[in-house]
């Protein structure tokens, strides 16, 4: 009864988050010039993203009949479309960009395809080069459902010119309370330079993800193990006004419209001195064609308040929807885009600095990329190997998931509550009245499982 239940209600909830699929690409992959497939691949517009749009003539290149067309979106409207698209079994997409959130939630649903047989098949694919923790996320009863184009965790990045500057020093390992001093030391440090950036746009994925981390690290949880709503906790309520706090007084203008492409363009483009989020970022902060700041940035492990750990972990990853007429075809695009070839593709076009980071093992062996990456690697790959989505704070939970929960709700209920959170960081409510009606959004999800475990 109980997986009856939540497969059910599971569908509602999913059809439900998205906005209308007006404005996407037909219905699925269609004939075109005589008989070549026409895939459409739907992908969030994020900076790594748009260079396999610019690599994607190689692939036609090396499989001839096969045209690509992308659907690339910012990262809410990407989430909206795909979801409503993929749950209702819409086919508009032949392949999809998704995450470790959506993958067995979906896999177990029937939504997408088992991509095991395909890779199996493949050879010298080698998905057991993948990060451990990274394929375990995106596997379903040990078969994997979606393949990871790059894997992230967390880490603060910051201007070691500016520290220099300022007389001030990076520990080793930072707590909050001491990026926060930072943070206040440094604003305005020079002319038009925000002490620390980070995420104050609504969205699961987006503010939710730094907040979530930090929430783990000081002992704040979403529910307890009879799942009791605890965003009215002390710890809570703490980690809220830390963060409201933190980036009303010394982050960026506008931060409540402040996402992670907008942070990261703050950051790449000199106008802040501190930036907490993903380990992605690296790609475009160490390009010296993408920003102002390459070779002048120092890293450290993502803040700490109670635990020893701070990270999250998250892949973008690529999977084929159950609806897509043309798998094969599909498959060979995704194989592409993720495979050891790729990484050296963008290499030799953009340099070490640019390839996807995060998602394979063998990347790190590279002498090229540690050359590239000495700065940051060992900090990216121990964050993301780090991180425990079955246990990811200081007490018992009865959810997975370290920047998200991995429920289906938490789309609608981290989007709901993320919305109070921003409203905070823009002044228009107070902490406490965020939390009460987060609160109330909380509880609602919570009884319905205790009804399902009755």
């Amino acid at each position: 009864m109980r997986t009856t239940l939540r497969t059910a209600r599971t569908a509602a909830v999913m059809a439900a988050a998205g906005a209308l699929l007006a404005g996407c690409a037909g219905a699925g992959a269609v004939a075109a010039n005589g008989g070549d497939v026409r895939l459409v691949i739907a992908i969030v517009s994020n900076p790594q993203m748009q260079d396999a749009i610019s690599l994607e003539s190689r692939f036609r290149e090396e499989n001839p009949g096969i045209e690509v067309d992308f659907v690339s979106l910012p990262e809410n409207e990407a989430r909206a479309k795909i979801t409503t698209s993929v749950a209702t079994g819409g086919g508009e997409f032949d392949a999809v960009m998704i995450s470790n959130y959506e993958t067995r939630q979906w896999a177990e649903y029937g939504w997408l395809e088992n991509l095991q047989p395909y890779i199996d098949a493949s050879e010298g694919y080698d998905d057991e080069d993948f990060i451990p923790s990274i394929r375990e996320d995106l596997s379903h009863q040990g078969d994997m459902y979606s393949v990871p184009f790059y894997g992230e965790s967390s880490f603060l990045t910051y201007r070691e010119d500016l520290f220099e500057e300022a007389g001030v020093e990076m520990p080793e390992n930072p707590t909050w309370e001491e990026v926060a001093a930072l943070a206040e030391e440094l604003d305005g440090v020079e002319p038009g330079v925000s002490g620390i950036c980070m995420r104050g746009l609504a969205g699961w994925g987006e503010m939710l993800s730094p907040f979530n981390s930090m929430l783990n690290t000081f002992g704040g949880r979403w529910y307890d193990e009879d799942w009791n709503a605890e965003l009215d906790s002390p710890e809570f309520r703490r980690t809220a006004e830390f963060y409201v706090d933190l980036v009303r007084e010394h982050g960026q203008p506008g931060a409540a419209n402040s996402g992670f492409g907008d942070c990261l363009n703050r950051y790449a483009q000199g106008r802040a001195a501190m930036f907490y989020d993903s380990t992605s970022m690296v790609s475009t902060i160490e390009d010296e064609e993408a920003g102002t700041v390459a070779g002048r940035n120092g890293y450290a492990p993502a803040p700490v308040a109670e635990s020893d750990y701070g990270g999250w972990l998250y892949t973008w990853s690529l999977g084929i929807p159950a609806t897509s007429e043309h798998k094969e075809e599909a498959w060979r695009f995704l194989e592409w885009m993720t495979d050891k070839d790729y990484i050296r593709l963008v290499a030799d076009e953009y340099g070490w600095q640019r390839v996807p980071p995060g998602n394979r093992l063998s990347t790190f062996e590279e002498p090229e990329y540690q050359e590239a990456a000495g700065a940051y690697a060992d900090a990216m790959l121990d964050g993301i190997e780090r991180a425990d989505p079955a246990d990811p704070g200081l007490r018992p939970v009865p959810y997975q998931g370290v920047g998200f929960l991995a429920i289906p709700e938490f789309q609608d209920l981290g989007t709901r509550v993320s919305q109070q959170l921003s409203a905070a960081v823009a002044g228009q409510i107070s902490v406490e009245e965020a939390l009460a009606q987060s609160q109330e959004y909380a509880q609602t999800v919570g009884d319905t499982y205790k009804e399902d475990d009755r």
